[in-house]
Formats: C-alpha cells, sequence, structure tokens
C-alpha cells in the first residue's frame, strides 16, 4: 500500500510545527536572557564594579564567598590594582562588597545563560525534536556562547594593567559587539522557525532599503557608544545640541595620528557617535514614511514592526540626550544600554518580514 501522507494521524503531521514552535521559544527565552545580560553589563561598568572579582574561576567562583576569611583574601586581591589606589582607596570592605555582588550577579547570570542553552540543546537532540538542517548553527551558537565568556575575563584582565583603572575600551567593544552578535542570531533563528514560509510584500523595496539603513546605522551607533563607554566620554560636553557652543567639538582633531580620534579622543568619540544616532533616527523615519507604499490591508507584522523600529529609535535618542544632560546616572546610562537592544530587535524583526522576493526557478528556504 503506496504511503498517504494525508493519512497521517493529526498528531504526526502537527509535529514538525510543535517542534519548530517549542525551539523557538526556547530560543527567545536565552535571547531574553542575553537582553538581561547587556543590561546588568551596563550597569556593571557605570559603578565601576567589573574589576573587583580578579579570579577566572568558571565553576568555584559560582558561590560567592561563605566567610570572612574569603571576603577578606578577595579584597586583599582587589587592593593590589590600579582601581583599587586611585579610585577606591580606603573604601573598605563593606564598600568593596558593595561593587562585588553587581559582578558576581553579572558573572551567575552569564553561567546560568550557559547552562540553559547547553540544557535545552540537549534537551531537544535527545529528543530528535531540533529542526533539519538546524543543528550546526545551534552548535555555533554554543562556541560563540563559550567564546563570550573568554572574551569577558579577557576584558575584565585589561584593567590589571598598571595605570589602569577600566578596562581596555577596545576589547570592551569586542564584548559588548559578540553579545550583540549572539542575540540578533538567537532572535534571527526564532524567527525563522516561528515563520518559515515568508513572502516579500507588494511594493516592499523602498522599504527594504530603508530597514537596512536604520539597521546598519543603528549597529555603528551601538558599536561607536561602546567607545563611548569605554573612554567615559559620556560625562564631558553634557548639552545638547551643541558642545561648547559648537556643532564640531574644540579638540576634535587634537590626536595624532589623525585615527587616534576616532577612538581614544573625548570631543571627537562623543561627537560621531550623536552624529550616528541622529542618522539613525532620520533612517527610522525614512522606514516609517516608506510603509505608506505597502498595500493597505496587507503585510500587517512588517507594519507593526516598522511602527516598533520607529518608537525604539525615538526613545532610545531621547534617553540617550536625557542622560549625557543628566551626566549619566547609573539607572538611565543602564536603561540607555538596554533600549540598544529593542532598537535591534525591531530592526532584525523588520528585515525579517521583509525577504527578498524569489526570482523564477528559485528554491525557498526550509
Amino acid at each position: 500500500m503506496p504511503f498517504d501522507a494525508q493519512a497521517q494521524p493529526p498528531d504526526a503531521a502537527a509535529a514538525p510545527d510543535r517542534n519548530r514552535r517549542a525551539v523557538a521559544l526556547w530560543l527567545l527565552a536565552v535571547a531574553g536572557m542575553v537582553w538581561i545580560m547587556v543590561a546588568l553589563g551596563g550597569a556593571t561598568r557605570l559603578t565601576g564594579s567589573g574589576l573587583s572579582i580578579m579570579e577566572w574561576a568558571p565553576f568555584r567562583g559560582t558561590l560567592p564567598p561563605l566567610s570572612e576569611a574569603e571576603w577578606q583574601r578577595l579584597y586583599d586581591l582587589y587592593r593590589t590594582i590600579p582601581q583599587y589606589a586611585l579610585v577606591n582607596a580606603g573604601f573598605g570592605l563593606d564598600g568593596f562588597k558593595g561593587i562585588f555582588w553587581l559582578e558576581w550577579t553579572h558573572r551567575l547570570w552569564g553561567r546560568l545563560i550557559g547552562l540553559v542553552f547547553a540544557g535545552g540543546l540537549a534537551w531537544f537532540w535527545w529528543r530528535g525534536r531540533i529542526p533539519a538542517g538546524l543543528k550546526p548553527r545551534l552548535l555555533l551558537l554554543l562556541a560563540l556562547g563559550g567564546l563570550q565568556g573568554a572574551v569577558g575575563w579577557f576584558m575584565v584582565a585589561s584593567g590589571f594593567e598598571a595605570d589602569r583603572t577600566a578596562v581596555s575600551p577596545w576589547r570592551l567593544v569586542i564584548h559588548l559587539g559578540l553579545a550583540l552578535v549572539l542575540y540578533a542570531v538567537l532572535l534571527w533563528t526564532a524567527l525563522g522557525l516561528l515563520h518559515p514560509r515568508r513572502e516579500a510584500p507588494a511594493g516592499a523595496r523602498p522599504l527594504r532599503r530603508a530597514a537596512h539603513a536604520t539597521a546598519g546605522l543603528a549597529a555603528l551607533t551601538m558599536l561607536a557608544g561602546g567607545f563611548v563607554a569605554g573612554i567615559k566620554a559620556g560625562f564631558d560636553f553634557n548639552t545638547f545640541p551643541l558642545m561648547e557652543g559648537q556643532i564640531v567639538p574644540p579638540g576634535y582633531a587634537m590626536l595624532s595620528p589623525w585615527w587616534r580620534n576616532l577612538f581614544e579622543n573625548i570631543a571627537a568619540v562623543q561627537f560621531h557617535h550623536r552624529v550616528l544616532a541622529t542618522l539613525t533616527l532620520a533612517a527610522a523615519a525614512w522606514t516609517l514614511w516608506s510603509v505608506r507604499r505597502l498595500p493597505s490591508g496587507g503585510a500587517g507584522r512588517a507594519r507593526r514592526w516598522a511602527a516598533a523600529l520607529g518608537a525604539a529609535v525615538a526613545a532610545q535618542y531621547a534617553l540617550g540626550v536625557a542622560a549625557l544632560l543628566l551626566v549619566v546616572p547609573v539607572w538611565l546610562g543602564t536603561l540607555h544600554q538596554a533600549v540598544a537592544v529593542a532598537v535591534l530587535t525591531a530592526a532584525l524583526g523588520l528585515l525579517h518580514a521583509l525577504p527578498r522576493a524569489a526570482g523564477p526557478g528559485a528554491r525557498l528556504p526550509p
């Protein structure tokens, strides 16, 4: 008797869809944890807590100090680095505990992300519920997650060098950039599982161009923000829109060779972040304007993501201006970093809702 696909039990026919949805929800949960991790990282940086733990102990470090002797040992280690001598000298064991707990929470949350991802991957793999073709990408994500932990320690270790009171801006940007890449791949994969069959809406080309421009500019703005954070450029030129009464701030090109101004000059780094943020806001407005070309009553997912992107960019721009004018209070700086991930989320959601139309004879992805 020939096999008849239509004769399959209803549960068997629906199993692939259930598997895709289950894996997608797991990936979205991990992505949400990464989002929280980015916010925790911002708070850790703004409070100067990141250098409080001078040991990389992936397993033993899961537990906090359990005795006064252990607290004292870690505090004595911290007192050997420049940050203590130049910033926190004499703040005592209680002051050390204040910065220790935030960094410990940051590291513990990273371990939990790894546990949830590795545990979920093992379970779905063992149950045979991973959709076809997805295993290599999930293994790559597992490897990138492990790499992120190593990069995090590589960043922290730079803060122990002589005359440093904070981590290397370059290593900070690498750490932040890899976190955003991990988040983006998790989210994109989950969206692909939830919406496996995508069709380009009519008249989507102008909107797609605008969405790509907004996403690209937003990514550049985030990386530029990493350098602003790394050299603490947000604590200077706390006026808007002018910088010390000028469009281009004084001292913009004072370093030599010239390229050092792009990454080490407070005036130039903050100015570039402002310019990129403003261009991103303009591109988001262009995106919203381009939505009008979509057919009325259609492309609802693209419309919703475009509206979300416009709202997220506008909110992020306002938060950035507020953080600058208020000289970067910890809560506002942390919120600003967290909302950056909302911008990335909306940009990826919109791009996923705007696939390129397949040409004649083109194969659709599985």
